[in-house]
């Protein structure tokens, strides 16, 4: 299992990843979910995957691959696609190519092949964009009503995002939410993980202000999860008893 938080903000973009990977109740190891390119300047791109490892894993192998052959034209490759619609695009194509090589093979071993990309960033002269490509190669658009997406273990962290994240929300309480979204779902679920992987992309600048590990020893990230366990234990204790009359 996985969480894998982005939001698309007017300011600018947020992503966050946790790095846990179950394979049996004794076989949990940590491996990277967000995988990013930068071009400063230029463009800086952010995929974060859930579902099978090795179908993710492959998906991404393929992507770079088209980065390191001089001989990709350049609407096949992510680092020269015209637009982010068409990076959407080749993740969906890497992803489709990937499944259809290994999906019969799975089913047959009664393994799913079930995998998820979000795919966001920039490109100079671009509007920031972000996508959730599915297994079968389509994938969706987040919008202005709904600026942010998720994928993997999402329903514990949903919660404060429906409540707090707008378009025109800024870009660090747009950190501040992705972060208590993860803290909530790590404290409900076993299966998601410390450490985790964070960037930031304010818009226009297509290039990463922050881009970093948290890792479960961190002093920001235990202040701001014992600040909001305090904070909610004081709105519980505020709120009115539901069996009391108003002037009792």
């Amino acid at each position: 299992m996985t969480y894998c938080v982005g939001l698309m903000l007017d300011e600018g973009m947020v992503f966050l990843s946790d790095t846990r990977t179950n394979a049996g109740l004794d076989n949990i190891s940590r491996y990277r979910k967000m995988f990013t390119w930068e071009v400063p300047g230029e463009r800086a791109i952010v995929a974060l995957t859930a579902g099978n490892l090795a179908i993710t894993q492959a998906v991404m192998s393929t992507l770079q691959e088209a980065i390191d052959n001089p001989e990709t034209e350049p609407g096949d490759c992510i680092l020269s696609a015209p637009s982010m619609f068409r990076v959407a695009e080749l993740m969906g194509e890497a992803m489709q190519k990937v499944q259809h090589k290994y999906q019969d093979t799975l089913e047959q071993r009664k393994e799913s092949s079930s995998a998820s990309i979000m795919v966001g960033g920039q490109r100079k002269g671009g509007a920031q964009r972000l996508f959730l490509v599915y297994a079968a190669g389509n994938f969706i658009e987040a919008t202005e009503d709904t600026p942010y997406l998720q994928i993997g273990e999402h329903k514990y962290g949903k919660p404060i995002l429906d409540r707090v994240i707008t378009p025109e929300t800024p870009i660090a309480d747009g950190v501040k939410a992705a972060l208590l979204s993860m803290d909530s779902t790590l404290r409900s679920n076993l299966s998601v993980g410390m450490p985790l992987d964070l960037a930031v992309l304010p818009e226009g600048s297509c290039q990463f202000s922050e881009h970093r590990r948290i890792d479960a020893e961190d002093a920001g990230f235990k202040a701001l999860s014992d600040a909001w366990s305090q904070a909610l234990r004081e709105a519980f204790a505020d709120m009115p008893d539901e069996h009391c009359a108003p002037d009792c």
